[in-house]
């Protein structure tokens, strides 16, 4: 199919004004070509003093890469990564020299480098170092005004990238330096190349500060733009020359900068290999060799990174005291897999960020196993996390990621790469060990995740909203596979979940968290039962109606009245939970002996599975849901709009007392 672009004429008012624009940066430039003697082109360049001018200047400006590497790479992760007072004045310093003129900029040097300035006394006295005059001058002189083009791209490139690749990457087992240089750095590469080559172009032409600063001295501090400015007064032609070379150089670097550098390197080499299509989920016709490989158990006795056998055998039961904007206490057996749930703003991210301690909203006493963790950074703790998007890192390969904690653990790398396999293997992904996270589905990357984090070998996992990204046949895939592994896993298990079905189907406990403190903690059959919270009845697929009880009912705290066949003594707060499938639809008054009956209007109908969900709003009583059989709803005629009656047994509903 053919695309059409559909070109809108700009204003005269605006397309005028920016015409001239252009006209005027392109006129200075036009005057050089124009004004060239293109015949002595070579001549003039060749030159001695020309050539010893280009070597400074080469000299010089890489010199002054390198330092502003050295110095200005740490500055921008701080400004992008640390909060701290004075931030917005740090920030201003560095974009002074941008804005500064030169000349003040080199007499700012003098006063802070020069023999009689406030640190040069003390660099000669002590080191025998002198900046002025010297090409080491020339150096600080074209460092000052080009660094911050390296720490303005590379704050940028840092402030978009997402924190939970390097959260991830420590909660693997990886220090700080070692997230910056494994993860950040490589991550943020487009940003830092657009960055240095920024940087080395302006120190080439640096000359205002240079002049004032270091001096104008032949083979010392005579740099090309410093050669131009000598050339124009005796021969102008020369000068013309040699500006077109800067030219040249500047105009290289901005095409070289144009579109080359503006995404990650996974973005760059996603094209080059299609994503793997799903496989179909192993079947009994598969041959028992495929379960049996899914059932290997997990080197439950393998030494921890300091070569030594786990002193507790491999099993990391839970105790934490979590204080701040979340306030409960957990405890857990190993092997044991809670799920977190609540409505959004619980807190439930929140706890995991305390258990990995990332966050300063909420603190956790943490002890997993015989091992008091509170104290330690996360890379120390053993927690690993599985973030909902999974966060792998882009520029490595499945293997790669999978192999990344426990290098970081300083498992030898043949080791490490063979036990990445294995579990890679294990959750049905070892073919795709080369390919890079661009390059696998979602189910894949999923699995790629969770290999990566069991392979690390952590004391407690948590996983946030590990199946949330998938579609249902991928997520009911994953699942199979995941609850294999925390079967088999000698830790606790945490994972925020908003779908029932996953906090059914993985967990032995259901952690309901309201308001940063815990709600409900039940096995799922209980919480299925008896939820103590109406949202968690309303993720469960039932009505949930709160209320006092009054006269042997239930006063409704959204309005209207509840009769119940359990009586509950007065003033008492419960829960009203209603099955959708308890819930009658007429489109008359119904007779008989319900004794809650209420009209209302269809609100919305929609289809779950073989059955179909029908809101019904009223004015007497909250929304309800009911569900009934397509063919029921077509002998009712039900539609958008429609009046019906709806009717509850009071032996139908199940009463939780708050």
């Amino acid at each position: 199919m053919s695309r059409f672009r559909i070109r809108t004429r700009p204003p005269v008012a605006l397309a005028l004004p920016a015409l001239l624009a252009v006209a005027f940066l392109l006129l200075p430039l036009i005057g050089i070509l124009t004004r060239t003697q293109w015949n002595e082109l070579g001549e003039h360049l060749t030159s001695p003093g020309v050539v010893e001018a280009l070597r400074l200047s080469a000299v010089v400006s890489l010199w002054a890469l390198g330092l502003s590497l050295v110095l200005g790479v740490p500055l921008a992760w701080l400004l992008a990564r640390v909060p701290f007072k004075g931030k917005a004045l740090v920030r201003s310093l560095v974009l002074l020299p941008m804005v500064l003129p030169p000349t003040v900029g080199g007499v700012a040097l003098l006063l802070g480098f020069g023999r009689r300035g406030l640190l040069g006394p003390w660099l000669e006295g002590t080191f025998g170092i002198t900046l002025p005059f010297h090409t080491s001058g020339a150096v600080v002189a074209a460092t000052f005004v080009a660094m911050p083009f390296l720490v303005i791209s590379l704050e940028g490139a840092l402030g978009g990238l997402k924190q939970s690749y390097e959260e991830t990457a420590a909660s693997l087992g990886a220090s700080p330096v070692r997230v910056f240089f494994t993860v950040t750095l490589p991550m943020v590469a487009p940003g830092l190349i657009a960055g240095a080559a920024l940087t080395w172009a302006r120190a080439l032409g640096e000359f205002g500060a240079t002049i004032t600063f270091a001096g104008n001295l032949p083979g010392t501090t005579q740099t090309l733009p410093l050669q131009v400015y000598l050339l124009l007064q005796d021969q102008p032609e020369a000068a013309t020359s040699v500006s077109l070379l800067l030219l040249a150089v500047a105009m290289g670097v901005l095409i070289a900068l144009r579109g080359r550098w503006t995404g990650t390197p996974a973005d760059r080499k996603a094209a080059e290999l299609p994503p793997v299509a799903e496989e179909p989920a192993p079947t009994a016709a598969a041959g028992p060799a495929a379960p049996a490989k899914l059932a290997e158990p997990a080197e439950p006795t393998a030494p921890d990174a300091s070569g030594a056998a786990p002193r507790d055998g491999g099993r990391w039961p839970l105790h934490a005291t979590v204080t701040g904007f979340n306030r409960l206490t957990l405890d857990a057996e190993p092997g044991t897999t809670i799920a977190v749930v609540g409505e959004n703003g619980a807190g439930k991210t929140t706890l995991l960020r305390a258990l990995l301690g990332l966050t300063p909203r909420a603190h956790a006493e943490l002890r997993l196993g015989d091992t008091d963790v509170t104290a330690l950074p996360p890379h120390k703790r053993q927690v690993a996390w599985v973030p909902q998007d999974g966060a792998l890192f882009p520029h490595l390969s499945a293997l790669a990621n999978t192999a990344y904690g426990l290098r970081a653990r300083r498992v030898p790398r043949a080791e490490a790469r063979a036990r990445a396999q294995a579990w890679l293997d294990r959750l049905g992904v070892g073919h795709l060990a080369h390919r890079k996270p661009a390059q696998l589905s979602g189910g894949q990357a999923q699995r790629v995740a969770l290999a990566r984090a069991l392979a690390a070998r952590p004391r407690l996992l948590l996983l946030d909203e590990p199946l949330a990204a998938l579609d249902q046949t991928t997520r009911a895939r994953v699942r199979h596979t995941l609850r294999t592994h925390l079967a088999e896993f000698g830790g606790v298990c945490l994972i925020v979940t908003h779908d029932p079905v996953e906090a059914v189907s993985l967990a032995d406990r259901v952690l309901v968290l309201a308001d940063g403190q815990t709600l409900q903690d039940a096995p799922p059959v209980e919480v299925t039962r008896h939820p103590r919270s109406p949202w968690v009845a309303r993720m469960l697929g039932r009505n949930a109606w709160q209320g006092t009880a009054s006269e042997g009912g239930l006063a409704l705290a959204a309005g209207g009245r509840l009769v119940l066949a359990e009586e509950l003594p007065d003033g008492v707060p419960a829960l009203a939970i209603i099955a959708p499938e308890a819930v009658s639809v007429h489109r008359e008054r119904p007779a008989g002996s319900p004794r809650n009956v209420w009209p209302g209007t269809v609100r919305e109908i929609t289809a779950l599975g073989s059955r179909l969900r029908v809101l019904i709003g009223s004015a007497e009583a909250p929304d309800l849901v009911a569900e009934i059989t397509p063919d029921a709803a077509a002998e009712l005629g039900l539609a958008d709009g429609v009046r019906v009656w709806t009717s509850v047994k009071a032996t139908e509903i199940t009463l939780v007392r708050l």
